[in-house]
């Protein structure tokens, strides 16, 4: 929660900063990064959701890369660190509830395949579409270049571990706008026929 949100939850406190900090001593409070806290979660019954914290704790920013292709279950494993993309410079956080990174996308590309996702209408997030996520790991990888859709369809199976099988209803638009405005239109429009062709 942001500072401003809690000070309204100790307004009848005369030293609203000494009583954050006692709160955040006791373990009531997790300090994210300064005016950014979240409740215990074994005070408040609530999952923490660390995709909620990271476009909180820079943006605008969406979750990307691994960690939303972890999220739609599109790769094996949990990923540690949550990385997100912004239009801002590049920075990440070291934080009590782990590492989140921060990678700078161009601005006219950023606004492509993100998705709110609502949870228990109690709160949202946004994250990168399937598609966004793949691109968004293509345009930000630096020396990655395809020469055929060959070496396209072994990055996706070997190095990113994506079945093209495990998620039935790929979004075509998303990869031709993203193609569209990347300096890397070569390579996305390998991925593009490697998906179509199953």
């Amino acid at each position: 929660m942001e500072i401003s949100v809690l000070r309204e939850g100790v307004a009848d406190y005369r030293a609203q900063n000494n009583r954050i900090s006692n709160m955040e001593r006791s373990g009531e409070l997790i300090r994210i990064r300064r005016g950014l806290y979240v409740a215990d979660p074994r005070l408040s019954n609530q999952e923490i959701s660390r995709e909620l914290i990271a476009n909180n704790l820079y943006g605008p920013s969406y979750v990307s890369f691994e960690s939303a292709l972890s999220y739609h279950g599109l790769i094996p494993e949990r990923v540690n660190a949550v990385s997100s993309a912004t239009i801002r410079r590049a920075k990440s956080y070291t934080t009590p509830l782990g590492l989140f990174e921060f990678v700078t996308v161009p601005r006219d590309y950023f606004h492509i395949g993100i998705e709110q996702i609502i949870v228990e209408n109690q709160y949202a997030f946004l994250i990168a579409s399937p598609e966004k996520a793949i691109c968004d790991l293509i345009i930000t990888t630096s020396g990655l270049r395809f020469q055929s859709v060959k070496a396209a369809r072994e990055y996706l199976l070997y190095d990113m571990r994506i079945s093209i099988d495990e998620h039935e209803n790929w979004d075509d638009e998303i990869f031709a706008q993203c193609s569209e405005h990347s300096r890397k239109r070569r390579e996305i429009n390998f991925l593009r026929k490697v998906i179509q062709n199953g």
